[in-house]
């Protein structure tokens, strides 16, 4: 998909696309276009300019689209103060390529975002399933770091030992107070 408000290099970004072999779901022109169309589409991936026109900037956006959707956004933009950056790096783009830039890089970035995306999934999936095997244990299961600070502590710790999970995050050496 693609949030871009300037006609002209809407236009020719999905040329460009479309000539390296990628399909493109949608192009709009604000953020709420983009929630709305990403409801629809669910895109593989978005180029999103941070300048947009309407109550939501590209930033704004992106940061709704990745709590909502978790789909990753790719920043296309001619605007790279510290301040603009800062405000990005919070949702966590996939890439943040400057106008003018090069198919090639286009490619490249998208190349990447798409197998990070896939990586994160995958991920994802496999922390899913652990934690369904360590929260339906039988057994009490905590993890540590080396700081002593717990990581993970399963629910069955309450039926153990009567203390919730949180009071063991709360304070690293609750259980050897507790335990006599």
């Amino acid at each position: 998909m693609i949030v871009e408000d300037e006609v002209v290099v809407a236009t020719h970004l999905e040329s460009h696309l479309l000539k390296l072999g990628y399909g493109v779901s949608a192009v709009v022109a604000s953020g709420p276009q983009a929630l709305a169309r990403v409801e629809a589409d669910r895109p593989d991936l978005i180029l999103m300019d941070i300048k947009l026109k309407g109550p939501l900037d590209g930033i704004e956006t992106a940061a709704r689209i990745r709590a909502e959707h978790d789909l990753p956004v790719i920043y296309l933009t001619a605007f790279a103060d510290q301040q603009i950056l800062e405000r990005a790096k919070v949702t966590e783009p996939f890439g943040y390529l400057l106008k003018p830039f090069e198919a090639r890089e286009l490619s490249s970035n998208i190349e990447m975002a798409l197998y990070k995306a896939q990586m994160e999934k995958r991920l994802k999936e496999s922390e899913e399933r652990y934690r369904t095997v360590a929260d339906f244990t039988y057994d009490w299961e905590t993890w540590r770091a080396p700081n002593g600070k717990y990581l993970y502590v399963s629910p069955s710790c309450e039926r153990i030992s009567g203390y919730k999970p949180r009071d063991f995050y709360e304070d690293p050496w609750f259980l050897v107070e507790i335990v006599h």
